[in-house]
């Protein structure tokens, strides 16, 4: 038997393992997210009792997100990977969603572009070095807060993965923005970071990091200029880059706004 069945808590470790070797940046807790939010969404295909293709979407208001579309090398150009992308894509449109984001390599847009998705701008991975200031506590989540701010970059409700994202992290927030870091194992990843208010992202910055060895990435839209300046400023560089892509209604989406993305790919 083959064919496109359900994403298990069972599938999540040899899903790791690939992603792994494919040297993408990806955690339990997110699945465990994925699963319990949005399971209809999240999509393996099964050969012969072997799961050979991944493909996880959650849904948020109106808008959906495509991650983690992952086939075993040996099972690669066969169609699988478009077959399970048909299949979140109806599983999301039969739910509401009316926009379709996902993230693809210069390598992969190819079968997103013949599936109806458009560019909209590119999301470069920027790295550099530094450490959480000393003796540095999370603020208090304002849920209402978050919303807000990362509405206008989005143009939807995100305040389930904001939540997520904010309350394993650290938190700053300001009148007009928000940065939140997030441990990697060794490494911090520095997103969601949305201001409204451009002027504050800096400040915003330097209450959360300061000068240090811990390796530090974000993931930041290409038409974020103010966000290039800072990070450049501090002695941060572009090491990969990917398209940002989308299906359905054109987005209300201002890059200006948002500094980093919540994820490293797989959920916006």
């Amino acid at each position: 038997m083959s064919g496109c069945g359900a994403f298990l808590h069972d599938d999540i470790d040899p899903f790791l393992a690939l992603a792994t070797g494919e040297g993408w940046i990806s955690g339990r807790w997110e699945f465990e997210f994925l699963l319990g939010t949005f399971p209809q969404g999240c999509l393996v295909w099964r050969e012969a009792g072997e799961t050979v293709g991944y493909l996880t979407s959650v849904k948020y208001g109106k808008s959906g997100w495509i991650g983690n579309l992952l086939v075993q090398p040996q099972a690669r150009r066969h169609g699988i990977g478009r077959a399970l992308m048909e299949r979140a894509v109806a599983v999301l449109l039969k739910n509401g969603v009316e926009t379709i984001w996902l993230t693809a390599s210069e390598e992969g847009a190819g079968i997103y572009c013949r599936l109806g998705f458009a560019p909209i701008d590119h999301i470069y991975r920027w790295t550099g070095q530094g450490a959480p200031q000393p003796g540095d506590r999370s603020e208090p989540v304002d849920l209402e807060h978050l919303r807000a701010v990362d509405r206008v970059g989005w143009g939807d409700r995100r305040e389930t993965l904001l939540q997520l994202t904010c309350c394993r992290g650290r938190l700053h927030a300001s009148s007009g923005g928000f940065i939140c870091c997030q441990d990697w194992g060794d490494a911090l990843q520095v997103g969601p970071w949305n201001c409204v208010i451009a002027s504050q992202a800096l400040q915003l910055w330097d209450r959360m990091l300061v000068p240090g060895d811990r390796k530090i990435f974000l993931d930041v839209p290409a038409g974020n200029f103010a966000a290039r300046e800072i990070l450049s400023s501090r002695g941060f560089s572009v090491k990969g880059s990917a398209q940002l892509m989308y299906l359905g209604h054109h987005p209300l989406y201002q890059p200006g706004n948002i500094f980093a993305l919540a994820s490293m790919g797989s959920m916006g």
